[in-house]
């Protein structure tokens, strides 16, 4: 018995796999989905949620760009002490900021959080002490991802942090190969059969498009971030903290 909000998405035969996108569809599992597919995410949520009580300021504004169902929003919103703080959380699905928005509002908490469907591109960044980007970087065209992480680290008050969890390539075809098969082997792991293995990969194959840590590293040394430095890694999936 499945229950309706597990992942069942590529469960069965297609004759084309469409590109991966955020639809309605994909809102109804995504939860289910993301633990599934996602080495230590919950990990990296957790995190967000220590990192923000020790780096979130009073009188500030805090992002979540790519928000999808809130977790990060959520994290934060918990464990953030200072006062006259606001969260801006952003998604450019409709089906997701709604969803979200139900989520965000099922929990009492003292910061504000305003839910905004948007192209993150578009949004602008200004006096922020903390901005997370998990696992959306790897959905914008790779021509604008320079521009992106200017215009947030330009946002960013000085000692404020920007935390950004990415699908990482390697540039060294063993290590890239080894590392994707043991997180086809982690997906097995949780119950994705080899059909919905292989067709998830061809759904994301054209839609996102991954960097090294080497890139990363000096995409964001480049924007004008002091500090930047892996903090968490499990196969192919990373997160940064970089620190201005």
């Amino acid at each position: 018995m499945h229950s309706s909000d597990t992942d069942l998405i590529y469960s069965n035969p297609k004759a084309q796999v469409k590109d991966f996108a955020f639809d309605a569809q994909v809102v109804e599992v995504f939860p289910d989905m993301i633990s599934r597919s996602v080495p230590g995410y919950n990990t990296i949520i957790d995190t967000i949620g220590r990192l923000s009580q020790r780096f979130v300021k009073p009188n500030t504004k805090i992002y979540d760009l790519g928000c999808s169902l809130g977790a990060a929003t959520l994290a934060m919103r918990k464990s953030i002490t200072a006062k006259q703080c606001q969260i801006i959380s952003v998604d450019n699905s409709p089906a997701m900021v709604e969803r979200c928005k139900m989520h965000i509002n099922a929990f009492k908490g003292d910061t504000p959080v305003d839910i905004v469907e948007a192209n993150i591109q578009e949004v602008t960044i200004e006096n922020a002490s903390m901005v997370v980007l998990n696992f959306t970087l790897q959905f914008i065209d790779k021509a604008d991802r320079q521009t992106l992480i200017r215009d947030i680290a330009n946002g960013i008050n000085s000692g404020g942090i920007l935390v950004i969890s990415e699908k990482i390539s390697h540039g060294d075809r063993v290590i890239d190969e080894n590392l994707t098969d043991l997180h086809h082997d982690f997906k097995r792991a949780n119950g994705y059969s080899e059909l919905e293995v292989a067709q998830k990969r061809t759904a994301l194959e054209n839609v996102m498009l991954t960097d090294t840590v080497e890139q990363h590293v000096a995409r964001l040394t480049g924007a004008g971030f002091s500090h930047v430095s892996p903090w968490f890694q499990c196969f192919n999936f990373i997160s940064f903290i970089a620190i201005k």
